[in-house]
């Protein structure tokens, strides 16, 4: 089995929720979409990692969906929908995220009044490619709307338990209402389709992202609920966390619903196969967030407030890996290997010759062995300056003690040039097969850029940037570093 990363490469993070539109409350798959492919490939990338593209709640995070499969409709571009002749118009100005849903609508029922052939031929043939998660899917959105968005484990009893007759007439009141939510999982995979081919035309892979857990207020939960730890009731027994570390005092408690992992391995973890092929239709690779939870969980007991009393649980997951291996060689994964790891944690990455991630915001408050300090670093892995979680490198950089900035300079030779480059050079330097570089770092911008703050509720996942904020000079000098360390495009 080899490793996925067979090339010196490197890549930029920038979820597409931060891309500039003047035409709708959140970044989407439309023209500045392609416009930075574009600029990835004119700058000697060839990766462009985002963050999971799941319908998200009311705090925006990518982390909490109310499904594994479906996409966030959002990331819709209304301006490709008028193109194919279902909105009279574009769009001059920015929709809310309600008029966005309104315009959707109506475009469903211009749709539904005169369809071409070759869009219902397409809209078909989806419905029937996709029906082993969205029917499910649309039948929970719409029953939610139905019940006030209350969780479906506060739903009448026969449709919390999915009693057969429930669903009938369930499917019988509101299928017009489920049809709709085909169609806008439908526009929402033919933009993504094509904005994948176009990506893979200008030699540009893309990396996916696979949070290890799923809400429990989702579609998944709801219809395969024996595959996850509930009581009789819908209601979690155990949640997952992690214990106190750099990021909390007390943890983090997520509240995702574990998993029943007798249930999954008895079906040779048929979902989690599915929800693995399912990202890899647009996706080149996927990192898999909290990797150290397929060898052993943070167990947290469903009434606890906080993850202190939790404990470490172990998981199947040499099992699980070799169940995946059945289907692809090598695996297609990256293995987000961060938080407390264990030597047996290692072994289970290194056993399937996954790639963990090198973190350089990490490295240089302690001494030499510092594992994320770049002489430290393994071929098989993905370099970063900083993750999503992490503070934009010029504000982790202005925020640390002036000791820690003294060892950052006398490490990389007293730099010259102002941050983050130095901290950029130096992950592209590193030995680490990939490098990626979130795009704040890029665009040097400080810690009100950043995208999220562990253990937060305010304020994260909002963060979009301007073309105005590109320097002059940014692709060339881009190009130049990724030449000098030989990670150029192979379109180069």
């Amino acid at each position: 089995m080899d490793s996925p990363l067979n090339r010196r490469a490197s890549g930029v993070l920038l979820h597409p929720s931060s891309l500039p539109c003047s035409s709708s409350p959140h970044g989407n798959f439309g023209e500045d979409a392609y416009r930075f492919i574009d600029f990835l490939a004119h700058a000697g990338f060839h990766y462009w990692q985002i963050l999971p593209t799941g319908p998200t709640d009311c705090s925006s995070s990518p982390y909490q969906s109310s499904s594994a499969f479906a996409g966030n409709s959002l990331f819709i571009s209304l301006n490709e929908v008028a193109e194919i002749g279902l909105l009279n118009t574009k769009l001059t100005q920015a929709a809310s995220k309600k008029e966005h849903h309104q315009l959707l609508k109506q475009a469903f029922s211009t749709f539904q009044s005169k369809p071409s052939a070759q869009l219902l031929e397409e809209f078909e043939s989806f419905c029937h490619a996709e029906k082993y998660w969205l029917d499910g899917y649309a039948s929970f959105c719409a029953i939610k709307n139905h019940h006030d968005q209350k969780p479906w484990y506060e739903w009448p009893t026969d449709l919390r338990q999915r009693k057969p007759s429930a669903l009938r007439e369930a499917h019988e009141t509101f299928k017009n209402e489920i049809l709709f939510y085909h169609f806008e999982q439908w526009l929402y995979d033919r933009q993504w389709q094509a904005l994948s081919r176009y990506a893979k035309e200008r030699n540009i892979e893309i990396i996916g992202d696979v949070a290890i857990f799923v809400a429990h207020d989702s579609a998944d939960v709801w219809e395969h609920q024996g595959l996850f730890d509930l009581d009789e009731s819908g209601q979690t027994i155990h949640v997952a966390g992690v214990p106190p570390d750099y990021f909390s005092e007390t943890g983090q408690r997520w509240g995702n619903p574990l998993y029943n992992w007798p249930a999954l391995e008895a079906t040779n973890f048929q979902w989690w196969k599915q929800r693995i092929g399912h990202i890899l239709k647009h996706v080149s690779l996927v990192r898999i967030d909290h990797f150290r939870g397929f060898e052993a969980y943070w167990e947290i007991q469903a009434g606890e407030k906080t993850a202190i009393n939790g404990h470490w649980k172990k998981a199947p997951g040499k099992v699980f890996f070799e169940a995946l291996s059945q289907d692809y060689s090598p695996l297609p994964i990256i293995a987000e290997d961060l938080g407390i790891i264990t030597p047996e944690v290692e072994a289970l990455r290194d056993q399937f010759k996954l790639p963990g991630m090198e973190i350089l915001q990490f490295a240089f408050d302690s001494d030499s062995k510092n594992p994320y300090l770049p002489h430290n670093h393994t071929k098989n892995s993905v370099a970063f300056t900083g993750t999503h979680d992490n503070n934009t490198s010029l504000g982790w950089y202005n925020s640390l003690p002036e000791s820690v900035q003294k060892n950052f300079c006398e490490y990389l030779a007293c730099p010259t040039q102002s941050m983050p480059w130095p901290i950029i050079q130096s992950a592209l330097a590193s030995v680490s097969q990939l490098a990626i570089i979130p795009f704040q770092d890029l665009l040097a911008l400080d810690k009100e850029h950043r995208m999220n703050t562990p253990g937060t509720t305010e304020g994260n996942w909002q963060w979009r940037f301007d073309w105005e904020e590109l320097p002059i000079n940014l692709t060339e000098r881009c190009r130049h570093l990724n030449n000098m360390y030989d990670r150029n495009s192979p379109s180069d």
